[in-house]
């Protein structure tokens, strides 16, 4: 297959209930290009378009989880996070959607009633909250409470991982992997980086299989939002490895796995002064928003990369935005910090 051609179709996908809207755009990002690309041409596929209140990756996730919950006569979905998850409040939509019960295991000392966690409310979610150091002790047990709680009241629960990360989930970004490599057809974008920001695994594990397939000339590249590059390894290794076991049909294509975790900064969901000034400078020279919690930190990390001369091999690079716009509403102390840079039109 030449580089700038159509992917032959993949068939052999599990199944998926349609909810997302696909595709989802990817445009250039010309005026980001002039300002920060050093030399490089930047795109963003535009995943925060996947449907108005599902915005963002998780749904491609939840396409296939949804499907598996439906198939197996389940009627309760149960996931977890912190209290400003984009995952648990797409779950709560999709639950919505679909006519299933929902429930939220939301990290956090209290609960914050503004972005993501008023959806998860108007939804309908169960919300249960746990304190941040008996969440990370004792997560898996925390969900098996919830989901006996859920077959004492009669119903039928599936216990689904942080940010949809497992076996099934890779689905998702392997099925947005083809469908970006028709992009870059259309483009005529011979190889790219693929950059995603990365925090539960399982968006970096899918395009990292699903670009090795059917775009083996591009690459990954995964900024981490918490957790360290050897996590990461590990991670999605581990969803593929499950992917694998369990559909014999997904391509034994092998893959690599790259991670940047310079840019955590003061840890998950913390952004620093400079996160929030290229998060407002990208806004008001493109007009897309990212958030500070993963793709603004992304594609902060980015830019500083590329500063530093960076992305040497390739000349395009496509920036994933996965979504997250709820999650500004939070920060808003940090955003009126940031200050107006005028934009020339030369820019």
């Amino acid at each position: 297959m030449a580089p700038n051609s159509k992917t032959e179709k993949f068939t052999a996908y599990p199944p998926r209930i349609s909810l997302a809207r696909i595709p989802t755009p990817l445009q250039p990002l010309e005026r980001a290009s002039r300002r920060w690309g050093n030399g490089k041409r930047l795109w963003i596929k535009r995943d925060d378009l996947t449907g108005s209140t599902l915005t963002g990756n998780k749904v491609r996730k939840l396409e296939f989880l949804a499907a598996h919950a439906r198939a197996a006569g389940l009627d309760t979905l149960i996931t977890c996070g912190g209290v400003q998850s984009n995952h648990a409040r797409a779950t709560a939509n999709v639950s919505a959607q679909l006519g299933f019960h929902c429930e939220l295991v939301l990290r956090g000392s209290e609960l914050d009633t503004t972005g993501n966690t008023l959806l998860d409310h108007l939804f309908g979610a169960d919300i249960t909250l746990i304190n941040p150091r008996e969440y990370s002790q004792s997560l898996p047990e925390l969900l098996a409470a919830a989901a006996q709680r859920q077959r004492d009241q009669g119903r039928k629960p599936l216990v689904i991982p942080t940010g949809g990360s497992n076996g099934l989930g890779v689905w998702g970004y392997f099925a947005a992997a083809e469908e970006l490599a028709d992009d870059m057809a259309t483009a005529n974008i011979d190889r790219a980086c693929v950059v995603t920001a990365t925090g539960s695994g399982g968006t970096q594990a899918g395009l990292s299989l699903g670009m090795a397939h059917f775009r083996p000339e591009s690459q990954v590249l995964g900024f981490a939002v918490c957790d360290s590059a050897s996590w990461f390894a590990d991670k999605v290794k581990a969803d593929i490895d499950e992917a694998r076991a369990e559909f014999p049909q997904l391509p034994r294509t092998d893959y690599r796995i790259h991670t940047n975790d310079l840019y955590i900064g003061a840890g998950y969901g913390k952004a620093s002064p400079e996160v929030y000034q290229r998060i407002a400078d990208l806004a008001r020279l493109e007009g897309v928003v990212t958030d500070p919690v993963y793709t603004g930190k992304a594609f902060y990390g980015l830019t500083e990369e590329l500063e530093k001369g960076g992305f040497s091999d390739v000349e395009d690079i496509i920036f994933v935005h996965t979504g997250g716009v709820f999650g500004i509403f939070p920060h808003t102390a940090g955003f009126s910090r940031t200050r107006h840079t005028p934009s020339p039109a030369s820019q």
